[in-house]
């Protein structure tokens, strides 16, 4: 190829860049964070709240997996409870920066024995790596371990950022979806909303 036509390569791919705006115009685009080098690794959600209507709600889940302690659960075994599903990795910042809220909410419906269950859904950590980090932040609540994905793909596409934390009721069905990271507050008026629905 001469030097003339690798000129005009060079200057219709820029063209084409800018034309399409897909080489990173936006800084928050996932070519743009990937390109970053920050080693990121995950598509983070914006806290977006989804709730569903009680009459709306799907089939109820039917996830299983085994504990960071290696004990079978299953959705089921939550049955008559508001059941609090948060996706997390130790890897993910925005994981981390919510896991008091988590707990805080946890430890509150705890002390006030109200029939509620979390369960955390550990994805792309070692066992030992994510117990270590459960127990450097006091998180009390149990966690399924990572199991190459199964545990994600039972959940039908309802956790496809990282963090997710899913509210279901007590039948196990999805009432509420927080895309991204939650607050305490937040969580609260979810989980609290749905043990006020009468039955």
């Amino acid at each position: 190829m001469s030097l003339f036509h690798e000129a005009a390569a060079v200057v219709a791919a820029g063209a084409l860049c800018l034309g399409l705006s897909a080489c990173g115009a936006d800084p928050n685009s996932l070519a743009a964070q990937a390109r970053s080098g920050d080693g990121k690794g995950y598509v983070s959600g914006d806290g977006s709240i989804e709730r569903v209507a009680t009459g709306e709600r799907s089939a109820p889940l039917t996830l299983s997996g085994a504990t960071l302690e290696g004990a079978p659960w299953k959705v089921a075994d939550a049955q008559g409870k508001v059941l609090v599903l948060n996706v997390w990795g130790q890897w993910c910042g925005p994981c981390v920066a919510e896991m008091p809220h988590l707990q805080q909410v946890w430890s509150a419906l705890s002390k006030a024995e109200k029939p509620v269950q979390f369960m955390g859904i550990n994805s792309r950590d070692g066992v030992e790596t994510a117990k270590s980090f459960l127990s450097a932040n006091k998180i009390t609540y149990p966690s399924l371990r990572d199991d190459g994905g199964a545990t994600l793909l039972a959940l039908r596409g309802k956790a496809n950022t990282t963090p997710t934390t899913l509210v279901l009721d007590p039948q196990g069905r999805l009432a509420a979806r927080v895309s991204g990271p939650v607050t305490a507050a937040t969580l609260s008026g979810l989980v609290n909303d749905v043990l006020g629905e009468k039955r």
